[in-house]
């Protein structure tokens, strides 16, 4: 059986779905089957991938709220064994929707339970709040993974991420830990950087991935061409940063 990573951060443009995409498809590339699942209501990962968002027939939103399996929205990305569970802008009403439901915070997990066991490695990404779809992505996972951009907002919102995922193991999923913070946007050049990496490291003493991903404009580019920066740019640095990341995961497991 394989393992459900949840992507996650409550803060918006830290890089949470630029990695999503590429782990998802350095995964695949390593012949690791991969199952990408878009929660975000942006639909991002989903055209990260290259699928027109706009013509997506079923989405995730049809297997949270209309019981439509999810083996019937399930796609080929058409990249190494990658495979995709798409969202649209369905998604986006979801929340209210899903408020009715007496196991709210369950349905992910229940919806995917007969798919994942197919698969090595399950990536999910999350919308960048703490509404019900992120409490499904995280009670439907075994780890999380969070991206922290080096910049000093991003120290200002982990106490409050701590505080989230105790409230989940308490509540919702016992077996839930933080698999590693992955440090984006890097910028050697600038204090501030080190001081966050610092700083973090003593908050999570042990769980912060030695692998940095830097700042790029291939990483920019990569969405608007529809591929993985690994796919799109192989020999950038984003992309060789991004294997070294999942090499550096893999070697943990």
């Amino acid at each position: 059986m394989g393992k459900t990573i949840a992507i996650f951060n409550q803060k918006g443009g830290v890089g949470k779905t630029t990695t999503c995409v590429n782990m998802a498809a350095a995964l695949g590339a390593k012949g690791k089957k991969t199952l990408l699942i878009d929660i975000d209501p942006q639909g991002n990962s989903t055209s990260g991938v290259g699928v027109d968002k706009s013509r997506v027939e079923y989405s995730t939103y049809d297997m949270l709220i209309d019981n439509v399996s999810a083996r019937a929205i399930m796609m080929d990305t058409g990249f190494k064994n990658l495979f995709l569970l798409p969202a649209n802008m369905n998604l986006a009403g979801a929340e209210v929707e899903l408020a009715e439901n007496e196991d709210r915070n369950r349905v992910l997990k229940k919806a995917i339970a007969t798919l994942v066991v197919e698969f090595d490695y399950v990536i999910i990404d999350c919308p960048p709040s703490l509404g019900l779809l992120s409490i499904n992505a995280l009670v439907a996972s075994d780890t999380l993974i969070v991206p922290l951009q080096c910049e000093y907002y991003a120290l200002e919102g982990l106490s409050q991420l701590v505080s989230t995922v105790r409230t989940i193991k308490q509540h919702y999923n016992e077996h839930l830990e933080l698999e590693g913070v992955l440090f984006t946007m890097y910028d050697s050049r600038l204090k501030l950087t080190q001081q966050v990496v610092d700083e973090v490291n003593k908050f999570f003493p042990n769980k912060s991935y030695k692998t940095m991903i830097p700042r790029s404009v291939k990483i920019a580019e990569a969405p608007s061409f529809g591929e993985p920066v690994i796919y799109y740019e192989k020999y950038s640095k984003p992309s060789f940063a991004y294997k070294k990341f999942v090499d550096e995961f893999l070697k943990q497991q």
